[in-house]
C-alpha cells in the first residue's frame, strides 16, 4: 500500500528535466550537428564536382515524402492509438508528443555517433534520411510507452526515452553495421527491441494493488473512435515506413508493395477471430485497433527481400490471427501469472510479431536464390560488399536470427535495469488507486456528464459489452 503516499506535485521535477535536457541539446547540437552536403548552402558546387545534373537528384526529394508519412505515423499514429483509455486521452496523445519531440533530438546525436561521425572533423552531418532514422529510434520508446500507460509520470517517461533512445542506438549499430543485417522496417531494430523493452520495465513496475484504478482502465465509445484513427493513420502510412530507407528503385517499392498486402491480409483474419471468440460473433474494438497492424509489423525486416506477394498474404493472414489470439489469452495469462500489466498490448502488436517478423527475414534471406534475384539483385539486396562480399545467402540468415534475439536481450536487459531506475520514489508517479488518469498531470475540462463507477472489472480487453446503467442509481442516491 505504500505507492498510495506517492506525491504525483511535479511542478519542479518536470520543468525542470525539461530545461536541462533541452539546454544540454542544444549545446550538444552546437559542438557536434552540421548539415551534410545535400542541405549545406555547399550544395551547388557539390553538385558541380560530382557532375549532378538536376537539384531532383538531391536525396530530399526521394525520401522527404516517405519522411512525412513516418512523421504523422510516430506523432498522430501512436498518438492517437494510445487515446482508448476513458479517461487517459490526454496522456495518451500528449505524452507521445512529449516523448518523441525529446527522442528525436537524442536520436540524432546517438544515430550520429555510431553511423555519421566524421573521425577528422568529429562533426555528424545529417540530412533527410538522418531525420527518418530519428523518427525510427523515437518509435522503440513510444511502442515502450504502450506498455506503460497510465502508470507512470511524463518525469519517467523522459527517462524511459533517453534510457530507449540510447539502447535503440547501441542495439542498431551492433544488428546492422557488426551483424550486417538487413531489416529496413525494424521488425527487429524497433518493433521486437520497444515491445520487450516496455515489457521489462512494466515487469519490474508491477503493482499488486492496481486494481483500484480498474474503473477507469477501459474505453468508451467515443475513445474507441479516436483510437481508431491512429489506427488508420498507421496502417495507411506503413508501407512507407517499411520502405522508407530502403534502396532507391527496386528495393523500395517491392517493400511498399509487400507491406501493403500484408496489412491487408492481417485485417481479414483479425475480424474473422475476433468474430469467432464471441457467442454472438461481436466484434471487440481492440482487436482492430491493433491486430490488424501486425502484418506490417511483421513484414518489416522481409520487406525488401523477394518474398514475392502471396507470401506477404501469408505473412499478415497469419500474424493478424497470432495477434488477436494474443489479445485474448496472452496478455490475461502474462498478467495472471507472469504479474505483467500490459496496458496497450503491446506483446500482441509489436514484441511477438516483431520477434516472428525477425525470423521470417531470416529464413527468407537464408532461401534466396541467384536465380530469383539474379546476381547483382542478390548483392544489392543484402549488400554483400566490401568485407561482407563472400557472405552466402545462408549465413546472411544466421545472422537475421542472432540479430534478432540480439534485440530481445537488449530489449529485456534493458528494460528490467531502466524498470528498477524508475522504483525509486522521486518521480511523481501516481498511486494506485490514481492510474489511467488524466487529473493527475493535467488541467481536465469538466464534462457534461460524470462517469459512473463500473460495478465489474472493465479492463480494455474483456468485459468491454457490460450494462453499466445499473451503476447510475447508486450515483443519484449518494
Amino acid at each position: 500500500m505504500q505507492r498510495l503516499s506517492r506525491n504525483t506535485n511535479i511542478r519542479v521535477s518536470l520543468p525542470a528535466v525539461c530545461f536541462v535536457w533541452q539546454i544540454a541539446m542544444i549545446i550538444l547540437f552546437g559542438v557536434f550537428i552540421r548539415y551534410d552536403e545535400e542541405s549545406d548552402a555547399h550544395w551547388v558546387e557539390f553538385r558541380r564536382e560530382n557532375n549532378i545534373t538536376s537539384d531532383i537528384e538531391n536525396d530530399f526529394y526521394f525520401r522527404y515524402p516517405s519522411f512525412q508519412d513516418v512523421h504523422v505515423m510516430i506523432f498522430v499514429g501512436f498518438g492517437f492509438l494510445m487515446t482508448f483509455l476513458k479517461r487517459y486521452s490526454f496522456g495518451g496523445v500528449g505524452f507521445n508528443f512529449l516523448i518523441a519531440a525529446f527522442g528525436l533530438q537524442w536520436a540524432l546525436l546517438m544515430q550520429g555517433w555510431f553511423h555519421a561521425l566524421n573521425p577528422e572533423t568529429g562533426k555528424i552531418t545529417i540530412g533527410v534520411e538522418s531525420l527518418i532514422n530519428a523518427d525510427f529510434c523515437c518509435a522503440g520508446s513510444l511502442i515502450a510507452y504502450g506498455a506503460l500507460l497510465g502508470k507512470v509520470s511524463p518525469v519517467q517517461l523522459l527517462v524511459v526515452t533517453l534510457f530507449g533512445v540510447t539502447l535503440f542506438a547501441v542495439e542498431e549499430y551492433i544488428i546492422l553495421d557488426l551483424l550486417h543485417c538487413r531489416d529496413a522496417g525494424g521488425s527487429m531494430v524497433i518493433h521486437a527491441f520497444g515491445g520487450y523493452y516496455g515489457l521489462a520495465i512494466s515487469w519490474v513496475l508491477y503493482r499488486p494493488n492496481l486494481h483500484q484504478s480498474k474503473r477507469l482502465n477501459g474505453s468508451v465509445y467515443h475513445s474507441d473512435v479516436f483510437a481508431m484513427i491512429g489506427t488508420l493513420f498507421l496502417w495507411m502510412f506503413w508501407p512507407s515506413f517499411n520502405s522508407a530507407i530502403t534502396d532507391h528503385g527496386d528495393g523500395q517499392h517491392r517493400a511498399a508493395i509487400n507491406t501493403y498486402l500484408a496489412l491487408a491480409s492481417s485485417v481479414l483474419t483479425t475480424v474473422a477471430i475476433s468474430s469467432m471468440s464471441q457467442k454472438r460473433g461481436k466484434l471487440d474494438m481492440v482487436h482492430i485497433q491493433n491486430a490488424t497492424l501486425a502484418g506490417g509489423v511483421a513484414m518489416g525486416t522481409a520487406a525488401e527481400f523477394m518474398i514475392t506477394p502471396y507470401g506477404s498474404l501469408i505473412v499478415g493472414f497469419c500474424t493478424g490471427i497470432i495477434s488477436t489470439f494474443g489479445y485474448l489469452f496472452v496478455t490475461p495469462f502474462l498478467e495472471k501469472h507472469l504479474k505483467l500489466q500490459d496496458t496497450c498490448g503491446v506483446h500482441n502488436l509489436h514484441a511477438m510479431p516483431g520477434m516472428l517478423g525477425g525470423f521470417i527475414g531470416a529464413i527468407v534471406a537464408a532461401a534466396a536464390d541467384e536465380s530469383v534475384y539474379s546476381r547483382e539483385g542478390l548483392i544489392n539486396t543484402f549488400d554483400f560488399e566490401g568485407e561482407f562480399a563472400n557472405r552466402s545467402v545462408g549465413t546472411q540468415g544466421g545472422f537475421q536470427a542472432a540479430g534478432t534475439c540480439v534485440a530481445i536481450a537488449f530489449g529485456l536487459v534493458g528494460g528490467a535495469i531502466v524498470g528498477f531506475i524508475l522504483r525509486f520514489p522521486i518521480w511523481g508517479d501516481p498511486a494506485d488507486d490514481n492510474c489511467y488518469d488524466d487529473e493527475v498531470y493535467w488541467e481536465v475540462p469538466e464534462d457534461e456528464e460524470a462517469i459512473p463507477p463500473v460495478l465489474e472489472y472493465n479492463n480494455h480487453m474483456i468485459h468491454k459489452h457490460q450494462d453499466i446503467s445499473e451503476s447510475n442509481f447508486s450515483v443519484e442516491q449518494s
